[in-house]
């Protein structure tokens, strides 16, 4: 009988270590081995993205219908989200590190979508550096004011606050996020040390006026134009409800982890398997800010093996949804919520 319940205690104690909660550093520790890349399947995402990017809109330049060129201009934006997800996750050192050859293709994407690697690198590292803090600069993601600051605040201070929250400028990303806010602005600020804008803006410049010249205006909008629009607003949206969903925390300071900011100010937005293709699974966002080295094709699996990323609050693109993510605007620290502009009051 002493043996039994010898036996039994151990049992007990062996069942409560293993369903313990697993510390931040240890679940770290677990997403790693998702960090090992295949590099065959990297080239082959690679080439056969871009294969099919450059296809499509060869077809919206030279189909002679505009039904058709406009299908396959909005076909084509939706492959170059994914060329897009392809080059964050190069930038992230995450696929084909170390290629020159990837380094040559995927740098001249970045010139020609106005998305230039120095730039984009300082704003995106920045993001992952403030995600889920109180931001009011405008600089690598959408700010964020309290309540009370939004009280306290000018009105000029909150027309800019107003202005940087707007769909329209969701709507417009391509004049205002990736010509304005990645290009333009940091040439201005920075000349010397984000030189490649310059040449980002001569690059997306010299491709409209050949395409123009080549095939007339319908050519340049059609195989271009439109794509990079419609491609700008679809990843502007993306970052967007990434971190600004119902649900979502602001982290005070003292308890900001990067831990705490992944799984608690970043969404998991769910898809069918067709738009998981076209984004390259970067709806699995909590997975990704956790561990910024896995890549994208990878998300999903290591979600599925770690028990603590299964249960993130998630969003999807269902009118509602979408209109319920629009809708925040503040930060309630009583609440400990987001609110619209009017619950301020």
């Amino acid at each position: 009988m002493a043996i039994m319940e010898a036996g039994v205690e151990c049992l007990e104690r062996t069942t409560q270590v293993a369903t313990s909660p697993r510390s931040e550093r240890e679940v770290l520790a677990a997403t790693r081995p998702f960090t090992i890349e295949n590099r065959w399947r990297s080239w082959w995402c690679l080439a056969t993205t871009s294969v099919m990017m450059t296809g499509i809109l060869v077809i919206a330049a030279m189909a002679p219908w505009w039904p058709a060129r406009l299908a396959c201009s909005i076909l084509g934006a939706l492959v170059m989200v994914r060329v897009f997800i392809i080059y964050h996750d190069f930038m992230h050192g995450s696929l084909l590190r170390n290629s020159v050859l990837a380094k040559i293709l995927l740098h001249a994407y970045g010139y020609l979508i106005l998305a230039p690697p120095r730039s984009w690198r300082m704003s995106h590292n920045f993001h992952h550096s403030i995600v889920g803090k109180v931001l009011v600069l405008n600089s690598g993601s959408y700010p964020i004011m309290t309540r009370e600051m939004w009280k306290n605040s000018t009105f000029v201070e909150r027309l800019r606050y107003i202005i940087s929250r707007s769909p329209l400028i969701i709507l417009f990303a391509y004049p205002m996020v990736f010509a304005w806010s990645l290009t333009i602005e940091p040439m201005i600020d920075h000349p010397r040390k984000l030189w490649d804008s310059i040449f980002a803006v001569i690059a997306h410049g010299a491709l409209i006026a050949g395409l123009w010249w080549w095939g007339g205006p319908s050519m340049a909008i059609f195989a271009f134009i439109v794509p990079v629009a419609m491609a700008a607003t679809i990843g502007a949206y993306f970052f967007y409800a990434q971190h600004n969903y119902p649900g979502m925390e602001i982290l005070k300071t003292d308890e900001w982890t990067n831990y705490r900011a992944s799984l608690r100010t970043s969404s998991f937005l769910k898809l069918g398997r067709i738009m998981r293709w076209f984004t390259g699974d970067i709806g699995y966002h909590h997975v990704h800010h956790l561990n910024l080295a896995i890549p994208f094709y990878r998300l999903s699996e290591a979600m599925a093996a770690i028990p603590e990323l299964q249960h993130p609050i998630s969003t999807t693109l269902r009118p509602r949804d979408v209109l319920a993510c629009l809708r925040l605007k503040l930060w309630d620290e009583g609440a400990r919520n987001m609110i619209r502009f009017r619950d301020a009051h």
